[in-house]
């Protein structure tokens, strides 16, 4: 969303989200090693335990890229972010 007052484009997160993402920061769920999760997979599974009916249990932390480059929040039986939009791309 741009903002008509500045113009500075910003993204927004659901409300709900975002206090689930912040109870999650509080007390970390045990059925994730969420601290393994960067800021933005932490978001990530926070909205889609809101906004889906995904539970903890349809994520697990793998790494999905080379040694070092870090964890990954995976959601069981979706596609890949780069695939989300069907484009196979």
């Amino acid at each position: 969303m741009t903002c008509p007052n500045c113009g500075s484009f910003e993204r927004f997160v659901n409300e709900a989200a975002l206090d689930r993402f912040e109870a999650f920061e509080s007390s970390p769920p045990a059925a994730l090693d969420w601290e393994e999760l960067d800021r933005r997979e932490k978001l990530l599974v926070a909205e889609r335990t809101v906004r889906t009916d995904k539970t903890l249990d349809d994520f697990d932390v793998s790494s999905g890229e080379p040694a070092g480059d870090g964890p990954t929040a995976k959601q069981s039986g979706a596609p890949a972010e780069s695939d989300a939009d069907g484009s196979g791309a």
